[in-house]
């Protein structure tokens, strides 16, 4: 550790005024290096994917949003099947006499109904959420993904030259040949 620290502190590294040099001490430009680069990752990707999250979160709430009218509307649908039952049972009063067993098969009817309309409902609404959630998980991972992927591109890029490359190709031809003798 107190190497790591004599390489910044130390006069014999730091350069003269008007010249330039590479400091070629891995241990003491390597957490510099990580820390710039990270510091930078964190700084730009968190807006971008702060943007992607507030937009995913209004797409969420705009769904729920349209649930809410659905229910509602389905609501208001119960009322005007309440309202229509207690004609209906009015009604009943009324024929009795004439046709009471009719009567209650329609109020039946009209109950079963209106209770599978609101199932319905609350399954196309629990399912639209879903689906949103899902689609909106996937876009988030699929862009991340792309963005890690770009990234490691373009390090992997900036950092072989043409010598790296050529000796990587030229070690692995070497495996390869002696997995071949190996075979043989």
């Amino acid at each position: 550790m107190k190497n790591i620290t004599d390489s910044f502190v130390s006069a014999g590294h730091w350069p003269s005024v008007g010249s330039f040099e590479f400091n070629t001490d891995i241990l003491a430009t390597n957490p510099i290096n990580l820390s710039v680069v990270l510091s930078v990752l964190i700084f730009f990707g968190k807006g971008v994917l702060n943007d992607l999250l507030d937009k995913r979160k209004q797409r969420i709430l705009s769904t729920i949003r349209n649930s809410e009218e659905l229910r509602r509307g389905a609501i208001e649908q119960l009322e005007k099947a309440r309202a229509r039952l207690r004609k209906v049972e009015v009604e009943a009063d009324e024929y009795r006499t004439n046709g009471y067993s009719e009567i209650e098969r329609e109020k039946v009817n009209l109950i079963n109904a209106t209770c599978d309309s609101l199932k319905r409902l609350e399954n196309l609404k629990n399912e639209t959420l879903f689906f949103e959630q899902q689609r909106a998980i996937n876009q988030v991972r699929q862009q991340v993904f792309q963005q890690a992927l770009q990234r490691a591109l373009e390090t992997l890029n900036n950092c072989f030259n043409s010598e790296l490359h050529f000796r990587t190709i030229s070690a692995n031809i070497g495996i390869l040949g002696s997995v071949e003798e190996i075979t043989d």
